[in-house]
């Protein structure tokens, strides 16, 4: 993709940047363009320090970009978030693409996208070596074993605080159980729970939009013409599907040639681009579709190897749906195929990742100058309350699932140390607000204890 293709601001000087970003929160003369260089920089550093989620993540930008640095006025750094909350897959890579895209054009865009997932991919990596190699080392299994119950806590704390934004009156409690027992009851596929919803949200809002349109928005005024998105053109969406298109799909297209189309490589390739589709709500929201899919139709990972991935993905810097990445590499791993285990698994953590990330870009810089006629959207609005609160019943029952493999790892047998763990790092992220990568160190280091004390 050329700069001209996806970047309308490529082009556009320095010395007259400033005057065409009027803002309310920051004047044109208070707000600086930096060089190409001095954001390269900026990005790398953000994807070695984006811990805490996408809300200490976006926090994290939102310091950095609009409050320190000045870069970006506060009223367009809202608009590109609301406009990312929108999107399927990680709102935080896909704001850091946005907000990069604005700054330097398409490379700014793909600079800040690839750097944000980048150092979390190389480490996750390593770990899921080590994890491979040494995970029946016995001080290691002490780890995972404190690892797990920390794990779900963080899982539980999650659908308390999704359900506190969106869990508004019984309409949404309805959604949410509904959603719940589909998955739960009636084994039904997340896709169709997501879409499900989010119609139902839709005509909802034109029927009843005070009961369906609950979502709060970022706050803070837009600004008037702030945005050089504003002018779409179906020649530009036309380029940016094709080239966009075309990188996503090539390297899995070209995996298939090579090892074969129901090769372990393709397979992932496709399942994941399918899964980077719906993705809404976050990792925790399509774990469990993952979860069934990877263990129960593919057998490329075990129940309790995604739980060790996921506690893994937590004391990474980056995006959560990370985890994805561990299950690509430990599927490739056990199933390498011709290759050795280790060139399969990095092989299959490389398509992984490419195909969980490759599809934020397109729905980026495809998007971008379609933003303006988001805003205001009541049905817009009304279907994104109501998969939010469907998403709300998926990760109860992504606790629930969690639950029963940690607390009662055996037939008849209750594992009540792990219960402690869970309750204490539960009342501790809701009450206290404890810190993920403290209660993930925490556990570990209590599985670790156990292990020495027995």
């Amino acid at each position: 993709m050329t700069g001209h293709s996806c970047s309308p601001v490529s082009s556009t000087p320095r010395k007259n940047w400033r005057h065409e970003l009027p803002g309310k929160m920051s004047t044109p003369s208070e707000l600086v363009r930096p060089t190409f260089g001095e954001a390269f920089r900026f990005w790398l550093k953000l994807g070695f320090i984006s811990f805490g989620g996408p809300a200490g993540q976006i926090a994290i930008m939102h310091r950095e970009l609009v409050e320190r640095r000045r870069w970006i006025s506060e009223s367009r750094f809202l608009h590109a978030l609301n406009y990312c909350m929108l999107l399927p897959g990680p709102e935080a890579q896909q704001l850091a693409t946005y907000v990069g895209w604005l700054l330097h054009g398409t490379r700014g865009g793909i600079v800040a996208g690839v750097l944000f997932v980048l150092p979390s991919a190389v480490i996750l990596w390593a770990l899921s070596w080590a994890y491979v190699t040494l995970g029946h080392v016995p001080w290691v299994a002490a780890l995972l074993y404190g690892l797990k119950p920390a794990v779900l806590a963080i899982v539980a704390a999650a659908v308390i605080r999704i359900g506190q934004k969106v869990l508004k009156n019984p309409w949404m409690f309805a959604l949410a159980g509904a959603a719940f027992v589909a998955l739960a009851v009636f084994a039904a596929p997340f896709p169709a729970v997501v879409f499900g919803a989010g119609l139902l949200g839709w005509v909802g809002g034109r029927l009843a939009p005070e009961r369906f349109a609950v979502l709060k928005g970022h706050g803070g005024d837009f600004e008037a013409g702030d945005t050089r998105a504003a002018h779409p053109s179906l020649w530009r969406a036309v380029k940016v599907l094709v080239i966009c298109g075309a990188l996503w799909w090539g390297p899995i297209l070209a995996v298939g040639a090579l090892f074969g189309w129901g090769s372990t490589f393709f397979q992932q390739g496709v399942f994941f681009s399918k899964t980077a589709m719906v993705t809404f709500g976050g990792a925790y929201a399509v774990l469990p579709y993952v979860s069934q899919q990877a263990v129960e139709h593919y057998g490329w990972i075990g129940a309790t190897q995604m739980l060790d991935g996921l506690g893994l993905a937590e004391t990474t810097p980056g995006p959560l749906i990370m985890v994805l990445q561990f299950v690509g590499f430990v599927g490739a791993w056990q199933q390498p195929g011709a290759l050795s285990p280790l060139a399969g698994a990095t092989l299959g953590a490389a398509i992984t990742t490419w195909a969980t990330f490759a599809p934020c870009f397109l729905w980026i810089f495809l998007g971008a100058p379609y933003v303006e006629g988001l805003r205001g959207n009541l049905r817009l609005n009304a279907a994104l309350s109501a998969i939010t609160a469907a998403v709300v019943g998926v990760i109860l029952n992504l606790a629930v699932w969690f639950g029963w493999h940690v607390l009662r790892p055996e037939a008849g047998r209750w594992d009540w140390f792990a219960t402690a763990i869970t309750a204490v790092a539960f009342v501790g992220l809701v009450r206290w607000k404890w810190d993920v990568i403290a209660v993930v160190a925490g556990g570990a280091v209590a599985g670790y204890v156990w292990h020495l004390v027995h």
